[in-house]
């Protein structure tokens, strides 16, 4: 079962970047900015949410629920497996067991030094390396270390993606019309063009 993500019910910041051109692709792939989780990942992010609230944090997520489609339009435009999963496998996105996200200091608003972007397909993005200054590493093991608190797993590939552990044969992955978020272009209910 999927859960909304909002703003309001979860006290976090979405930033959904494949909803606007600002990701790998260069254009929208969602028709619709919207955030879902499987319930159990839902649960694991209000924990997250929890344990970062008291340190002047809040989370910005970049992407969660990702539906079979739009894992293709990723792949076609980035077929690298380090950094994105083969939809013939699937993604723990297109479970809705994975978010992509980053800390925000609550006071000013503005995104930690992570050391590149988000979707930044290099060995820079990688948990670990040293070829990203001393500050950017400290961010990325904060965030680490809240999210592995709270219960997640990470890929060693991507500062950014955390996901539940084990999530293929536990998790369905779903397209849009399955899992009903009309996320993608030419969905129904007048959603997408």
């Amino acid at each position: 079962m999927l859960i909304e993500i909002t703003p309001e019910g979860y006290d976090l910041d979405l930033d959904l970047r494949y909803a606007t051109a600002d990701n790998i692709t260069g254009r929208p792939i969602y028709a619709r900015a919207a955030c879902y989780l499987h319930m159990d990942a839902a649960a694991l992010l209000g924990r997250a949410v929890a344990l970062a609230r008291p340190l002047g944090l809040r989370l910005r997520v970049f992407d969660g629920f990702r539906p079979a489609e739009a894992q293709w339009t990723l792949w076609e435009a980035c077929p690298d497996p380090d950094f994105i999963a083969d939809p013939r496998r699937g993604s723990p996105h297109s479970m809705g067991a994975a978010v992509d996200l980053t800390l925000v200091d609550t006071a000013s608003g503005a995104p930690l030094e992570m050391g590149t972007g988000f979707d930044a397909m290099v060995p820079e993005s990688h948990h670990g390396v040293l070829e990203v200054p001393a500050e950017a590493q400290r961010n990325r093991l904060l965030l680490l270390g809240l999210m592995t608190a709270a219960g997640w797993d990470f890929y060693r590939n991507e500062w950014w993606h955390y996901q539940l552990f084990k999530p293929r044969g536990r998790y369905p992955v779903l397209s849009d019309a399955a899992a009903g978020t009309h996320m993608m272009p030419g969905g129904t209910n007048g959603v997408g063009a």
